[in-house]
């Protein structure tokens, strides 16, 4: 059974990351896909691999409230995922004003045109293991306190918090994901550690750690993501989930240095990490525990580290014609 066959799905952030792989396969499932677009990236994997084509596209912002209620209505939504955020930590420090419009403001707007709109069925709000902020006990469950501190942590537990809120106020039928750090092709945020590595390396330049190299956290392949995505729309309505939230990682828990040193493995380089030491207002420590995605949604990555991070260096080889 094709679960996804003929949804019609609203998805925020469909030009980023996780949003572009997700839009994919629910365009590959026959769900009829709307995108949200604030910004018009040429160069985005959707748009280069001409798969927005195959989706309809709304210009606007997500604190729209009264764009994204019409755009529910006309495309006769059902299904909603919400993954649009200003998702850059250091972007977050230097202008928290705007991130918070966007992430907070943007999640408030959604949830609330979700409230509003009759054919609802399903919202999937994209969280993250920056919602914890800083804690003592490691890995995070789902227990662990929201107490994010610095802008993008705090604007991240703010969204959770508000789907929750409309959750147990409302009974909107919500669920939220929080993934650890999420790495693939078609991330054009080169100040991440996964691609700008990648990128120096093809260009024989050193790999940049603006960091000291040892903070940690687990590193999740972008397809997994996508997975779990799912996973979590087909059974938020059937196993009464509403309201729930879920880890996914590998908690694999690596060092900054160790996922530059297994990059360089991966594409057989003799450069050298050049660490700058230069971070501040970030987490030090952080993974996540995804037993409760493994029992109650019989979750398991299927790709991993290895094969997730061979399959991501493919793809900028071909994005920058270095093959």
């Amino acid at each position: 059974m094709n679960f996804w066959k003929d949804k019609k799905v609203l998805v925020t952030g469909g030009f980023g990351l996780i949003g572009g792989w997700l839009t994919e396969e629910l365009l590959n499932k026959s769900a009829e896909v709307t995108l949200l677009r604030r910004d018009h990236v040429p160069k985005s994997r959707i748009m280069v691999e001409g798969i927005a084509n195959r989706a309809n596209i709304i210009d606007g912002k997500l604190e729209d409230y009264s764009n994204t209620l019409r755009t529910l209505n006309e495309y006769e939504i059902d299904s909603v995922f919400h993954l649009g955020a200003q998702a850059i930590v250091g972007t977050a420090n230097r202008n928290p004003l705007s991130t918070f419009e966007s992430n907070i403001r943007g999640t408030w707007s959604l949830l609330e045109a979700c409230r509003n709109s009759k054919l609802i069925e399903r919202t999937i709000i994209a969280s993250s293991d920056k919602a914890y902020g800083t804690n003592d006990k490691l890995p995070y469950d789902e227990e662990t306190p929201l107490k994010g501190e610095h802008p993008y942590d705090v604007s991240k537990s703010c969204c959770d918090l508000l789907a929750q809120a409309y959750f147990k106020t409302y009974g909107l039928p919500v669920v939220i994901s929080r993934c650890g750090n999420v790495f693939g092709g078609g991330d054009l945020n080169f100040n991440r550690i996964v691609p700008g590595t990648i990128k120096s390396i093809l260009f024989n330049e050193n790999p940049i750690i603006r960091s000291d190299g040892t903070y940690v956290r687990d590193y999740f392949y972008v397809k997994d993501a996508v997975e779990a995505y799912l996973l979590l729309g087909e059974n938020i309505v059937s196993n009464k989930l509403s309201g729930h939230a879920f880890n996914f990682s590998l908690t694999n828990k690596l060092s900054v240095l160790d996922i530059v040193n297994f990059i360089l493995k991966t594409m057989n380089s003799s450069l050298k990490p050049t660490i700058l030491n230069q971070v501040s207002g970030e987490i030090k420590h952080q993974y996540l525990d995804s037993t409760k995605a493994r029992k109650i949604l019989s979750w398991q990555p299927t790709f991993g580290l290895e094969q997730g991070m061979k399959e991501t260096v493919d793809w900028y080889k071909k994005f920058f014609n270095k093959e």
